[in-house]
């Protein structure tokens, strides 16, 4: 795995870890709602799914890093199955970020795409780097 695809793939691991307590137990915050660009009304009834979906992120996200090890330190093979399956995950769960939004859920409409964009842009870039 070359370098390109291994920095990409670190840092969107690092960003969905790093994110995780942002959604989970800080989403009520008026900065963090400005962050993650969402509005505020409801965000009691949604926080159940925002812990979640933090959590998968997370989780995710150690794998991503788990799989970046074995890379370079143990079965290359096998660590970059786990690297790929993290990326691919990341990168679908931003996609349908933006297919919420396109749906209307997302409030205000549009508001996604910013997030959508940035969520997508590492873990597509380090698949692509994959294949190069």
């Amino acid at each position: 795995m070359n370098a390109v695809a291994q920095v990409c793939a670190a840092v969107s691991a690092v960003v969905c870890i790093g994110v995780f307590p942002l959604e989970a137990f800080l989403i009520d915050r008026p900065w963090v709602q400005k962050l993650l660009a969402i509005e505020p009304h409801g965000i009691p009834n949604v926080h159940l799914w925002a812990f979640c979906i933090g959590a998968r992120n997370a989780l995710a996200g150690v794998g991503t890093l788990i799989g970046l090890w074995m890379v370079n330190f143990g079965d290359e093979a096998v660590g970059t199955t786990v690297v790929v399956v993290g990326l691919i995950y990341m990168l679908l769960a931003a996609l349908f970020m933006g297919i919420a939004d396109l749906l209307g859920f997302w409030l205000p409409r549009g508001g996604s795409v910013r997030g959508t964009i940035t969520a997508s842009l590492l873990p597509a870039v380090a698949l692509l780097a994959l294949v190069a």
